[in-house]
């Protein structure tokens, strides 16, 4: 899951960062209100941690753009920002914000309520499971179950099946698997995603068992819901 963190200030896109990787997320940033916007097309993310205060474009306009948007409309936002007056606090809700968070903050704080809302806006998110077919991953202790069989998956296989499971149903193009499980600033063949989707395919496939990797031939793949 991608959370993109919008916000001005370095250190506290590297304090973000360093805490949301340790949960597991994958990490996109942006660092003024034009970059945001652009970067919500490119990096499609799960969810916006965003700073009030941005130059360009301030985190207010870009949410209230975002809910007009219906394609961005049921993305969720969390504000985070200094400006801590309860008038200040019901506007950020008022343009659509699902939460709102004053600086100085706990990270502990901060990832719970991160939790909350991912759990208020898709209940299957803030599980740690996910669950597809007879496919279980355990994102807690990153173990894979099919059926009572448990899988051995490397570090790519598993960001690969749990990003795979996350959209399952949906055709995948080889540039969104790059963009999503190897990020946008790793240089990747398309190739390369093919290689690691064998690698997954003997993994999750024994003898008998069906072929949820579904290839969409000149598309790209789809995981299949049953």
């Amino acid at each position: 899951m991608k959370i993109l963190v919008v916000e001005d200030e370095p250190a506290m896109v590297e304090l973000l960062r360093y805490n949301l990787e340790s949960e597991g997320f994958d990490v996109a940033s942006a660092h003024d209100g034009d970059e945001a916007m652009l970067a919500i097309e490119e990096e499609h993310p799960d969810m916006l941690l965003l700073d009030w205060m941005l130059p360009k474009v301030s985190g207010i306009e870009i949410c209230r753009r975002l809910r007009r948007d219906q394609k961005h409309s049921n993305l969720p936002v969390i504000m985070i920002t200094a400006r801590g007056e309860e008038a200040d606090r019901v506007r950020g809700l008022d343009v659509g914000a699902d939460d709102y968070v004053s600086k100085p903050f706990s990270p502990a704080e901060l990832m719970a309520r991160i939790r909350a809302v991912l759990r208020r806006r898709n209940p299957e998110a803030g599980n740690e499971q996910l669950s597809v077919a007879d496919v279980v991953v355990d994102l807690v202790a990153y173990k894979v179950k099919r059926g009572e069989r448990e899988l051995r998956l490397g570090p790519t296989e598993f960001k690969l099946l749990r990003y795979f499971m996350e959209r399952a149903g949906r055709v995948l193009t080889r540039e969104q698997l790059l963009d999503g499980v190897w990020g946008q600033n790793v240089y990747v063949e398309d190739r390369t995603v093919d290689v690691h989707i064998r690698r997954l395919r003997k993994a999750l496939n024994e003898k008998g068992d069906v072929d949820l990797i579904r290839t969409v031939r000149a598309v790209g793949y789809c995981f299949e819901k049953a």
